[in-house]
């Protein structure tokens, strides 16, 4: 009977230690992720301080977001070896202005935030980005591309029908203007808008008067060159 009482007593006593010991490998579980990642973040710092000799410190400059510029809209192509490019920016910067990679100009914001600046362009097209500038030389990134084409040619023109000085008779009327000059220009005939493709040809339906009939082609690139020709038909 009294071996039966200490045996239990014995059990009672394993089992409070075994509930102790688990008890405490989570308490220091706790305060390992807690307290002690803490102290083990400021012993490093600590560390790191003695090491260099003193604290580094991250300034408002350091991490000031300095934005890019933006463009105005402008026309996608010019007849001119310069041109003027705007837009705006944050004030008491500068804009750096690049042309296919190359630093073409300077110029400064002005006080309503704005810039303009005449710039050189190469013969075809040309890619055109800008960078900000702060007071204390921060750039920013690059701002997004415009993309200019010089074109410098006069487009082609050729009118395949009718010829100049060609009789037709009066019921032919209307007679089909037919040619072709460069891709992506536009013709008029008379002042009025032809049909074009995307090869260049292009068609008009012309009405007739009796006698002499003036017709005056036109073809204008979006640069603004252009091309005229003009030729006269005998209704007969």
């Amino acid at each position: 009977m009294e071996r039966s009482h200490l045996k239990k007593n014995l059990q009672k006593k394993t089992l409070r230690n075994i509930i102790l010991t688990v008890g405490g490998i989570i308490a220091l579980i706790i305060f390992a992720l807690t307290i002690g990642t803490d102290l083990l973040i400021n012993f490093a710092g600590w560390l790191n301080k003695v090491k260099d000799g003193s604290e580094t410190k991250i300034s408002r400059d350091d991490t000031q977001y300095v934005a890019p510029p933006v463009f105005n809209a402008m026309n996608p192509a010019t007849n001119s070896a310069q041109i003027i490019v705007s837009g705006y920016a944050n004030s008491k910067q500068i804009v750096k202005i690049y042309v296919n990679g190359k630093l073409a100009t300077k110029t400064d914001i002005k006080d309503n935030r704005t810039f303009s600046a005449t710039i050189p362009v190469d013969k075809g097209q040309n890619e055109i980005k800008a960078k900000a500038v702060t007071e204390k030389d921060k750039e920013s990134s690059y701002s997004s591309v415009i993309t200019v084409s010089y074109l410098d040619k006069q487009p082609a023109l050729d009118l395949t029908f009718p010829q100049d000085g060609q009789s037709v008779s009066k019921g032919d009327s209307p007679i089909k203007i037919t040619g072709k000059t460069d891709s992506g220009v536009k013709v008029t005939v008379n002042d009025f808008w032809a049909i074009t493709n995307d090869d260049g040809t292009f068609t008009y339906m012309l009405s007739l008067h009796d006698g002499d009939n003036a017709i005056k082609v036109v073809a204008t690139d979006d640069a603004g060159n252009k091309t005229t020709k003009e030729i006269t038909i005998k209704v007969q």
